[in-house]
């Protein structure tokens, strides 16, 4: 099946169509749908399937010192657009293109939590109704945006930063998160902590994928110190940037 979808991505590739279509025509990640072009162009169309190599498709139950190496590239560099980040199922497929042996969402997912890179959403239900420093944020500063974009047809997104640290002793590290729809995680690591142009290129894919304005709940840093970051968000009003104050969801 996904063999299929990578011929099919080709051809639509061929009628002039964007990666950013194709990868919503075909339900393939947009690094897959590049990495069959590539292929294609450098090999015609038996390069483009994917040969198998050592196990079979589904019979990789642990990800081992290759593939984790793998997965640490991957997420150190920006995925094609318009993923935002890394999710587990464009990790999958990274990975099945570059080693030919397939692991599941799932398995990528648990070696995410084993690494501390898999932060959970913000805990903001029910919130609006509490009598405290929280509740008065999130009735303020929150719902507001949230309704004005819905209204307009737009998304809205979690998002942050905070430090990492692998076991194994691996070295801590940096990641930018987001949570999409139903709580989707998507990801990027970097070994120093993020710059002006790093967070600008996160919220520009937010902007690029999207069909209407944003709505970005953000945690762990404060945009206000960044000149270029402020002249970017006067420039860009369809991106509405609520960030979370250190002490909001105190108890």
């Amino acid at each position: 099946m996904l063999n299929e979808r990578r011929l099919e991505a080709v051809r639509l590739r061929l009628d002039g169509h964007t990666v950013v279509a194709v990868a919503r025509q075909t339900g393939l990640s947009a690094p897959t749908v590049s990495a069959a072009w590539k292929a294609f162009r450098e090999g015609g169309w038996e390069a483009v399937p994917v040969r198998q190599r050592g196990r079979k498709a589904g019979q990789t139950k642990a990800l081992g010192e290759r593939e984790q190496h793998i997965l640490w590239r991957l997420l150190a560099e920006w995925p094609a657009s318009p993923l935002p980040g890394w999710s587990s199922q464009a990790l999958t497929e990274a990975l099945a293109d570059e080693t030919g042996s397939e692991v599941s969402p799932r398995a990528i997912e648990h070696w995410l939590e084993g690494q501390d890179l898999k932060p959970t959403p913000l805990a903001l239900a029910g919130l609006e109704r509490r009598r405290s420093t929280a509740g008065r944020w999130v009735r303020q500063q929150v719902q507001p945006v949230r309704e004005r974009v819905a209204k307009a047809g737009g998304a809205f997104w979690e998002g942050g930063v905070r430090v990492a640290r692998p076991p194994q002793g691996t070295s801590p590290c940096y990641q930018l998160y987001l949570h999409g729809k139903r709580g989707t995680l998507y990801t990027r690591v970097l070994t120093a902590p993020p710059q002006a142009d790093d967070y600008l290129a996160l919220f520009e894919r937010l902007l690029d994928q999207a069909e209407g304005p944003v709505a970005l709940l953000f945690h762990g840093a404060w945009f206000q110190a960044s000149p270029e970051i402020r002249r970017w968000l006067e420039q860009n009003p369809q991106m509405h940037l609520v960030t979370v104050p250190a002490d909001a969801l105190a108890r």
